[in-house]
């Protein structure tokens, strides 16, 4: 907890000064779609990785930025975050859509690389699902019973392991499918752990 507190305070010095932007956090939000569509473009399209790679980046930064102009302006509220949560993953599906378009038909450990797309899809929807779902029916309603809930992967990891995947993937293409790969794997390893930490309670 010290240890998210202390990240929190960072990334709030860093962008604390675009608060006088006069932009809302809802806006910063509804902003980081903005780079995540043009990602998208640059990938099926431009078929660039390296414009893709920074683009989502930066669609990343700007998502952090919300956060950290709502806390500084006083404007934190559930709403907010609800909405930053559904944008959150808007973004995820464009980054994931842009890499099917881009790496295109072919396999990897004899699995299409659709299929690899597939479970990597349904398996961050499942780490998010078994999480709201536990809490909606009941199973686990404390709050700091649901951040243990974490697992393997989170949506940060998930995406920080599929952004190294893209880097790695501008010097050989078959590093960015097997990244893919290993993250499809561990996102739904994380969901059956969070599936198995509601069924226990």
């Amino acid at each position: 907890m010290l240890k998210a507190n202390l990240k929190t305070e960072q990334t709030d010095r860093l962008v604390q000064g675009l608060a006088h932007l006069g932009l809302s956090p809802n806006g910063w939000t509804l902003l980081s779609l903005v780079p995540a569509a043009a990602g998208l473009a640059a990938l099926a399209a431009a078929h660039s990785l390296v414009a893709g790679l920074v683009l989502f980046v930066l669609s990343g930064f700007i998502d952090m930025v919300d956060g950290a102009v709502a806390r500084a302006t006083g404007q934190a509220s559930a709403r907010g975050a609800f909405i930053d949560g559904v944008v959150d993953r808007y973004v995820e599906l464009l980054l994931y859509l842009g890499l099917l378009l881009f790496v295109g038909r072919g396999e990897f450990l004899g699995l299409p690389n659709e299929l690899w797309f597939m479970l990597l899809i349904f398996g961050a929807i499942m780490t998010a699902f078994a999480r709201a779902y536990a809490d909606h029916r009941g199973l686990v309603k404390d709050e700091r019973e649901l951040k243990k809930m974490g697992g393997l992967l989170e949506r940060g990891e998930r995406l920080l392991l599929i952004y190294a995947g893209m880097a790695a993937g501008i010097f050989r293409p078959e590093w960015l499918v097997a990244v893919v790969a290993l993250t499809a794997v561990l996102a739904n390893a994380t969901a059956l752990q969070r599936i198995w930490f509601a069924v226990k309670k």
